[in-house]
């Protein structure tokens, strides 16, 4: 592999490699559209086998919203379609899942709110190309979700695949510790946008900064007699569920701590678990094991924490790839999932939430107690995602251009990176090779959200819309 040699060459040595590379994998060949045969139904119908069968309608009620929500769930589906695409051989720590939708505003440790990637559920070690591939095409298939002109969206399209290429670049000419502080701030952003585009990045802004525990206490519990505050259900989306004992809580909450930085620890230490329930997230995530923990402070003050379930990537399930995350301090199990998405999460994000953790537990069925592994979060902690459906087309489009640089950041980070800068170089080439490719994969997501509805149609795949 390149990164290998990569890693252990200067800049110059690498960004040369990279160069050489065109030769093996011409940047051309990247428009080239090939499939493997595949069942996309069949694909889905794989992933549901381990998942709380229940909640699979409400999964795929949520797709066959449109073709991008459909798209927004097929990460397994596209590493599976990416397996056999040209590559340069160069491996990074990748998203896995870097569509559009899966970047947005959260909160540093010192509450600024900065603009960054915010999904790592299937993050992994992969090429560079099937993360940039899975952002252009979902810049493609936002476009005509939002009924932009064909122009419209390879122009989007293009802008966020240049910026990658640009910001690249760009960040290789800086050291290895500039660019592990550089980071995008809601306050840089407001002064490089247009006033119509600030408008709608301050009124992102105002909403994550509101979506603090404080306000979701106000929205999701209530004081029940001498239970005292409990979380409301709202089935199906949010439910009590009897998955595991107040003792068995208390053991994971303490399992989860020993994974924590010692400062949050402490402060942890001083926090109780009162109350959980199951919790629907997302498109692709739904029927996978997700709760909502509500855990109160010395004063009575409130804290939520998510603990979502952490099935292997599917770079490695559909994809092929198995690699262990680099600079793995031992005597960590690299193995767990839940590791998995912490580490890359830390890797890629500029700056991460500082109550990220991992557990190994259980299922949650009563009748088989296998194991699965978690990683667990703070709950909306001034989290938000830009309304794409609210963009004119150049908003969209610099939206997009935007995702494209927060990328490039994130895959800066790895050893040997100049070797990206090095294959891409100052031409267009690329840009245009893999906005050809995303127009038609445009075109076979399409074709895939057609069979999907089919096959709800016909009883094959249940469905509960509207959830």
């Amino acid at each position: 592999m390149t990164d290998r040699i990569a890693a252990n060459a200067s800049a110059a040595e690498a960004r040369v490699l990279g160069r050489h590379l065109r030769d093996l994998v011409g940047r051309r060949r990247h428009a080239d559209f090939e499939l493997r045969d595949r069942d996309p139904v069949g694909i889905l119908e794989e992933q549901h086998v381990t998942r709380l069968q229940g909640l699979i309608p409400v999964r795929i009620g949520r797709m066959l919203q449109s073709p991008f929500a459909y798209y927004r769930g097929t990460a397994a589906v596209m590493a599976h379609d990416l397996a056999t695409a040209p590559v340069t051989g160069h491996h990074v720590v990748i998203c896995g899942d870097a569509h559009i939708s899966n970047f947005g505003l959260f909160a540093s440790p010192e509450r600024r709110v900065l603009f960054d990637l915010n999904d790592f559920d299937e993050a992994s070690v992969g090429p560079w190309e099937w993360d940039v591939k899975r952002m252009a095409a979902s810049v493609y298939i936002g476009a005509r979700d939002n009924n932009y002109t064909e122009e419209q969206a390879a122009s989007a399209t293009e802008a966020a695949v240049r910026r990658y290429r640009e910001t690249m670049a760009t960040l290789e000419q800086r050291s290895a510790i500039e660019r592990y502080f550089f980071q995008v701030e809601t306050d840089w952003l407001e002064t490089t946008v247009s006033s119509d585009e600030q408008k709608i990045l301050r009124k992102t802004v105002r909403k994550a900064r509101q979506r603090t525990s404080d306000q979701v206490l106000e929205k999701i519990t209530t004081t029940d007699g001498d239970a005292g505050l409990r979380i409301k259900d709202q089935p199906p989306v949010m439910m009590h569920v009897d998955h595991a004992s107040d003792a068995e809580i208390e053991a994971l909450y303490a399992q989860y701590r020993s994974t924590l930085r010692a400062d949050t620890a402490l402060l942890l230490s001083q926090f109780t678990p009162t109350d959980y329930v199951l919790r629907v997230v997302g498109v692709g995530s739904v029927g996978t094991r997700c709760y909502v923990l509500l855990l109160t402070g010395p004063a009575g003050e409130p804290l939520f924490l998510q603990a979502k379930e952490a099935p292997a990537s599917v770079i490695e399930t559909y994809g092929g790839i198995s690699e262990q995350l680099p600079a793995v301090v031992p005597p960590v199990d690299t193995g767990h999932q839940g590791y998995r998405v912490v580490s890359a999460q830390r890797i890629l994000q500029a700056q991460s939430d500082p109550f990220l953790g991992w557990i190994g537990g259980f299922a949650g069925e009563t009748a088989e107690r296998r194991g699965v592994d978690y990683y667990w979060r703070q709950f909306r902690d001034m989290k938000g995602s830009v309304d794409l459906q609210g963009l004119t087309s150049s908003q969209f489009q610099t939206y997009a251009a935007l995702c494209g640089a927060v990328l490039a950041r994130a895959h800066s980070q790895s050893p040997g990176t100049a070797v990206i800068s090095g294959y891409l170089g100052a031409s267009t080439r690329f840009d245009v090779a893999v906005t050809e490719w995303s127009k038609a994969y445009a075109d076979q997501i399409e074709q895939d959200f057609a069979a999907v509805e089919k096959a709800a149609r016909q009883g094959r795949l249940p469905m509960q819309p509207g959830v």
